[in-house]
């Protein structure tokens, strides 16, 4: 703050710089003495003038840096200009967030989908199976199982209220290096029941009795159906993998539908199929009714399996692309109602799943190769294998060669 300092008279004969001349009124004649101002910049020589220092002595003036701005306050000091932000830092940082929450998410949801795997058929349990053979064949089963349906689910999908469980199809696919192959076993294929040991542990002794493939299924279960498919191929099966009625209709309804071409129209009042040819997109309840109808075909359990295998490839095409995995509002539900439906051996991993509904996706095309098992003929109204044939078939998928049987 400012003071005021009254000094003392200039003495006669003196000017207030102390040059030598002839005295003067510091004013003016009659103009009294004035106080002098003293602020923290400049000082009073005594003389009563004071020297007020404003800058013009340092070489400072109004407006430049360090002087004084209107109403005698200091300038502010330039500001200093704002650093240029660092992209790479930023960039750097964003992708290892990025990269974080897609470990975590990833991470998350493997053990999520691994949690909700039904691993219930133990293959240790199947006896005298035959040798691995290069690749890795899969036993993918569509049953009649009516597991956590009611009685107007049962109506809607025409599956009527059947007790236990059978087999409606029943698929080998081969995954391997020299393109993948899809096998259909028709349900009334006419098979030797082997020896076997059974879900209660006992022992049964071979007697020569023939069956149905799909009666040995509804006998004693998964494990009897592998034992008799590697007795009766010598194809040895790595994994197995089932689904049910309702199960199959979720995963449809949950993927949005699945576009297919139809060649020929058709109808069934068991299944409730009601067909036009030409391309339109199904939704659980119709593919349901696609896949089971026989009994408006001539060939009834071949054209059966021909609609399976075109089906299965055009949902696993449906489920891998990336309208599906790349968005969470309908990855997740389809992921959910699959893995709720499946049920796989003890030894399946989400990776050997994940390979055989990607090899299922490519069999229909490119090096992939799909077939009904070659048929000879027919015997009390079961379809009997063509052994020749069959034995090429199984030499080819055991060497993971590419296969040169074709099937009817």
């Amino acid at each position: 703050m400012r003071q005021v300092q009254r000094g003392p008279a200039v003495p006669p004969g003196q000017r207030s710089y102390g040059d030598p001349g002839p005295a003067a009124p510091p004013y003016g004649p009659g103009v009294p003495q004035q106080p002098s101002y003293v602020d923290g910049r400049g000082y009073d020589d005594g003389a009563g003038y004071g020297d007020y220092d404003s800058g013009y002595n340092t070489g400072q003036v109004y407006g430049a840096p360090g002087g004084r701005g209107p109403g005698g306050t200091a300038d502010a000091p330039p500001r200093a200009p704002r650093p240029a932000p660092n992209w790479r830092r930023r960039i750097k940082w964003t992708t290892i967030t990025v990269a974080t929450v897609l470990v975590v998410t990833s991470v998350a949801t493997y053990f999520w989908a691994d949690s909700k795997l039904r691993r219930e058929v133990d293959l240790a349990q199947v006896i005298d199976r035959p040798s691995a053979g290069s690749g890795t064949n899969y036993l993918i089963v569509g049953s009649d199982s009516r597991e956590g349906m009611s009685k107007a689910d049962e109506k809607k999908l025409h599956t009527g209220g059947a007790e236990g469980k059978r087999t409606d199809s029943m698929m080998i696919l081969h995954v391997g290096d020299n393109g993948d192959t899809l096998v259909s076993l028709p349900r009334d294929s006419n098979v030797t029941v082997p020896s076997f040991k059974g879900t209660s542990g006992k022992l049964y002794p071979a007697t020569g009795r023939q069956e149905k493939l799909n009666a040995t299924y509804a006998e004693d279960g998964p494990t009897l159906l592998v034992r008799t498919i590697e007795a009766n191929t010598g194809l040895h099966i790595d994994h197995y993998v089932e689904i049910g009625f309702q199960g199959f209709a979720n995963i449809v309804d949950a993927v949005g539908g699945v576009e297919i071409n139809i060649d020929k129209g058709f109808k069934d009042k068991w299944s409730g199929a009601d067909f036009k040819a030409g391309n339109q997109t199904l939704n659980g309840q119709q593919a349901l009714a696609f896949v089971r109808t026989r009994h408006a075909f001539a060939t009834s359990d071949l054209q059966r399996t021909k609609n399976q295998q075109k089906f299965l490839s055009a949902l696993a095409h449906q489920v891998a692309t990336p309208s599906t995995i790349l968005n969470p509002f309908k990855f997740y539900p389809v992921m959910g109602a699959g893995l709720d439906s499946l049920i796989v051996d003890k030894d399946m991993s989400l990776w050997d799943l994940g390979s055989m509904f990607w090899a299922m996706k490519g069999v229909q095309g490119g090096d992939g190769t799909s077939l009904n098992m070659p048929i000879s003929g027919s015997v009390g109204g079961n379809l009997v294998w063509d052994k020749a044939k069959v034995k090429t078939l199984v030499d080819e998928l055991n060497n993971d060669q590419k296969v040169t049987v074709s099937g009817n």
